[in-house]
């Protein structure tokens, strides 16, 4: 799918400042988000249900793609664009398997960026590559390994953890 990967959201709700997750994630799209991913480790399968069908409500009415963090079932169940996988989730071409060709397939892919892409990777998540408190199994990738994992792949590069405006402002990332 075609999709602007331009600013990607990736929910936290122990750094929200808002009531709920459905009010935090339109604000985000209002200030410009491109894409959500729905990130929830700890909760019920349950919780996570019913969370992401409040936050597709809100995804859909923007007309904006709702991604699922390791959770096949889950966007199964709720109609979701895709999933974003890590290395030690369901592997990518099983994934691609279930959801079919119409649906995003994100990976986590540091150093096997061109593995995850020939694998049926629609996009590629890197990093983290400006620092990040919200994930610990993170490993810092510079804006040259960025740069260098951008050119061995045709597909989309996300750079994870700690965008913000003043990152963006000072830093190429269009590399």
């Amino acid at each position: 799918p075609d999709i602007d990967y331009t600013l990607y959201l990736c929910t936290d709700r122990n750094i929200m400042t808002t009531e709920t997750i459905e009010e935090s994630v339109e604000l985000a799209i209002k200030g410009g988000v491109s894409v959500v991913q729905l990130r929830e480790k700890e909760c019920s399968s349950r919780e996570f249900y019913e969370m992401a069908k409040a936050v597709k409500t809100i995804t859909d009415a923007y007309e904006v793609p709702l991604l699922i963090n390791d959770r096949i079932d889950i966007a199964l169940a709720v109609g979701a664009d895709g999933v974003h996988l890590g290395q030690s989730d369901l592997p990518l071409d099983a994934a691609r398997n279930l959801l079919g060709a119409d649906k995003i397939v994100g990976a986590t892919a540091n150093t096997v960026a061109l593995a995850a892409e020939r694998a049926g990777a629609d996009y590629l998540g890197v990093g983290d590559v400006f620092g990040t408190t919200t994930k610990a199994d993170t490993r810092h990738i510079t804006l040259e390994e960025l740069k260098e994992i951008k050119e061995s792949v045709p597909i989309p590069i996300v750079a994870i953890g700690g965008g913000n405006e003043d990152v963006f402002s000072h830093t190429d990332c269009s590399g």
